[in-house]
């Protein structure tokens, strides 16, 4: 009788086949783990450096002298960029005016400009002759006391809004209270103070030129 020879047990084989695989597949995921864990950490440190070098914009003494006329009113400010980065105002806009512009003394007209740059670690001013905000046909009058909703737009801070008051037409901000006036938040007569200093210019300094706009 012709005896043939047993074929030789695959399953071993076929066991440690199945382990390889498992082991693989555990390291392929522990691989993927560490990669998915490894761009998230990247994403966290360029959003936080993202973050560290976007501008850091303030608002510092923002006023509105109390229009002479009807016709127009001015703003003024200052944009203080605390930031590593560059900003830039592109408009303004103001429940006060269906119209607010950014404009320029120039000489004895106002030209219109097309936004004011905040460099970091630096600011842009907008002030009485130079560079300023113009309400063009306020929809109502304003007097010292009322405060008018601004909303600036930034290149990269995007919408900032802020409330401006309105002062006297030669008043500024951090003027001294008139004499026998009460400092806010005293009670009783305030300790006479000198009278503010004057604006240099008068007050149509801002307005001359606007006619026709």
């Amino acid at each position: 009788m012709k005896l043939f020879p047993l074929p030789r047990k695959a399953v071993p084989l076929t066991v440690g086949g199945v382990l390889a695989l498992g082991i693989g597949g555990v390291l392929v995921a522990c691989a993927d783990s560490g990669s998915s864990s490894s761009s998230k950490a990247d994403d966290r440190k360029t959003a936080a450096g993202a973050a560290q070098d976007a501008p850091r914009l303030r608002i510092v003494d923002p006023y509105i002298p109390q229009p002479s006329s009807g016709d127009v009113a001015a703003g003024y400010l200052i944009v203080q960029n605390d930031g590593d980065t560059a900003d830039r105002l592109l408009s303004v806009a103001s429940p006060l005016s269906g119209e607010v512009m950014l404009h320029r003394t120039s000489g004895n007209s106002m030209q219109h400009v097309p936004g004011l740059d905040v460099p970091a670690h630096g600011k842009g001013v907008l002030a009485r002759g130079g560079n300023h905000i113009m309400f063009m046909n306020p929809n109502k009058s304003v007097k010292k006391g009322d405060t008018v909703p601004l909303t600036l737009t930034f290149q990269h801070t995007g919408p900032v809004t802020v409330q401006v008051p309105v002062l006297g037409v030669t008043e500024r901000p951090g003027d001294a209270p008139a004499p026998g006036a009460s400092a806010p938040g005293a009670s009783g007569t305030g300790t006479p103070a000198a009278p503010p200093a004057p604006a240099t210019g008068t007050p149509a300094e801002d307005h001359t030129g606007h006619a026709g706009h």
